[in-house]
């Protein structure tokens, strides 16, 4: 006599080891983006209140805003590699939401693997463009290296802070590298090479629950 409850479904097939990895340090740099999106937030904060309170007394400090700028310049970027594993980028549905779902699906994974190709692109030429090889081979001499190059990346400074530029413009290779991981892991999962993962910690995982 047959049994009247529903059959138990098979498992998931475990991933292969490299699909694994990827995940995995995927889910580690997200974990510690969020701890960065913390901080830079929290900064961000203080140093507005601390302008408001400068500027109320009559003794501006200007490097203020230009810390502030740049503290929501990296905000921006680690926020933008958070929500593209959180799948909460911007999407066009005026087609796929007349497609089948074996077309959406497929739809999905050209879209990602889009992301992913601009991913490594952005890599690409923030390797060319930091040129780490050839300020080693100056010696880490920054005039040498723009005598040479015509890039003066590494002898630019700040207005007020007076800081390397360079060193604020490496949230620019962080980004994309941070960026593609999660791509990649995103596209592994919209292949079916793994089932999506769930992220703690992260209440807001669309765009709906924003408001």
């Amino acid at each position: 006599m047959p049994s009247s409850h529903s059959p138990t479904p098979p498992p998931a097939a475990t991933p292969r080891t490299p699909v694994r990895w990827v995940l995995a340090l995927s889910s580690h740099i997200l974990r510690v983006e969020r701890y960065v999106l913390t901080g830079l937030m929290t900064l961000l904060v203080l140093l507005i209140l601390f302008n408001v309170g400068t500027r109320y007394s009559g003794m501006p400090i200007y490097w203020v805003d230009e810390a502030a700028v740049y503290t929501v310049v990296w905000l921006t970027f680690v926020g933008a590699s958070v929500m593209t594993r959180l799948r909460m980028d911007f999407s066009v549905g005026l087609l796929t939401d007349h497609l089948g779902p074996r077309s959406v699906r497929a739809a999905k994974v050209v879209a990602m693997l889009g992301v992913l190709v601009f991913g490594v692109a952005m890599l690409v030429m923030c390797w060319v463009w930091m040129d780490p090889v050839g300020i080693a081979r100056h010696g880490f001499d920054a005039k040498e290296f723009a005598a040479e190059s015509f890039n003066f990346l590494y002898t630019e400074r700040t207005q007020t802070l007076n800081w390397p530029t360079w060193v604020l413009q490496l949230i620019l290779p962080l980004f994309s590298a941070t960026f593609t991981v999660h791509a990649l892991a995103n596209l592994l999962e919209d292949l079916g090479a793994a089932e999506r993962v769930q992220h703690p910690g992260f209440d807001v995982v669309n765009a709906d629950a924003v408001n």
